[in-house]
């Protein structure tokens, strides 16, 4: 045997302990995130232990009871308050990290996020309408006004983008330039018509809250994370070849265009769901899709399912913080993600400029 033929079997087992890699991270990701959710709902003033979570959940999902293990008050407080705002905070994060992934592959921009579009400043406008002027009469509710304030500000952008040539940059200037008039627009509103109390509830939010999960916010945001998951996962492969740029893409056969209408149109429509439900949450797709790529590599097909995890288990975490931490009075999230994230993503600056 040639020196040759005994080096085959190392050179194969890399590739596929290269392929294993990212299975062995969503397995973990998917451990992590069920034992965050069950931990950090038990977090807080009131004694609640991992099992009692379990049971109220079988309970409620009609495979046990709770009669004699866990009283009617812990049971609301696990099932009405606790669990759907930590598992909306995991959609949140798994969404957000999700389209900054997208988003910056598809604009070939490492600064790209999901509020890059304008998206973010045009939901606070249209909830700021609905809180301060009462637009809507009282049928619209603030999620509603600022899913449409998202609408519009998308529209917006794409609608200046497609008429200065529809190139990456002429997008990035396009959000840029709504992000600046929408938070124009929501300053002069707050500035102008409410008062004191109204403020501080308006730019609470603004900053991104939790507080008032609801279920119907937990279902929604999952059926368009779900959604938008399955269509960025359709175009795992035309993202790839955007990393080489549109040129290359296009000799590949990509339909350039089209191909961007529908990744921006998902993911615009994903992080207007996700701001409608808790405000302007920064910097977790920012900086999360830099970290996972470190440990996935590049390929979308295995780069965005993990995303979502980590997006998942680090929002669920730093929501904990932000209503423990200085209890009984809450800290925005968004405080909290660029406390943590502005240090974190100088650090993956400094670790990508030294591998290159």
């Amino acid at each position: 045997m040639t020196s040759a033929s005994r080096a085959a079997p190392a050179s194969v087992s890399g590739p596929r302990a290269s392929r294993r890699a990212p299975l062995v991270w969503t397995a973990a990701g998917i451990v992590a995130l069920c034992a965050s959710v069950a931990v950090a709902v038990t977090i807080g003033p009131a004694d609640i232990g991992v099992a009692d979570v379990w049971t109220v959940i079988a309970a409620h999902l009609g495979a046990g009871t709770t009669a004699g293990e866990v009283t009617p008050i812990r049971d609301g407080i696990v099932w009405d308050l606790r669990l759907p705002r930590t598992l909306l905070a995991a959609v949140c994060g798994a969404g957000l990290a999700v389209c900054g992934a997208v988003l910056q592959s598809l604009l070939r921009n490492p600064l790209a996020d999901p509020f890059v579009l304008g998206v973010s400043s045009g939901a606070s406008t249209g909830a700021v309408l609905v809180v301060v002027l009462g637009v809507g009469g009282g049928a619209l509710s603030v999620s509603g006004g600022a899913f449409i304030g998202a609408v519009c500000s998308f529209a917006l952008v794409m609608l200046l983008s497609h008429s200065l040539g529809g190139t990456t940059d002429r997008v990035v200037l396009a959000g840029v330039a709504a992000m600046q008039l929408f938070s124009a627009l929501t300053s002069f509103v707050v500035m102008t018509a409410a008062d004191a109390e109204t403020t501080r509830g308006v730019l609470f939010w603004l900053l991104g809250s939790l507080g008032g999960a609801g279920w119907s916010d937990v279902w929604a945001g999952t059926a368009v994370l779900v959604l938008v998951l399955a269509v960025c996962l359709g175009h795992a492969r035309t993202l790839d070849a955007f990393a080489f740029g549109q040129d290359a893409a296009a000799s590949l056969g990509v339909h350039v265009a089209r191909t961007r209408l529908v990744l921006l149109c998902a993911t615009a429509l994903l992080t207007a769901a996700l701001v409608a439900s808790a405000g302007a949450i920064g910097f977790v797709g920012l900086v999360l899709p830099h970290a996972v790529r470190a440990l996935t590599g590049p390929g979308h097909a295995r780069l965005l399912p993990v995303c979502a995890l980590a997006g998942a288990v680090f929002l669920v975490w730093v929501d904990t913080l932000a209503r423990t931490v200085l209890a009984p009075q809450e800290v925005p999230v968004g405080v909290v993600t660029s406390l943590i994230g502005v240090p974190a993503f100088v650090l993956v600056l400094y670790r990508t400029r030294r591998a290159r």
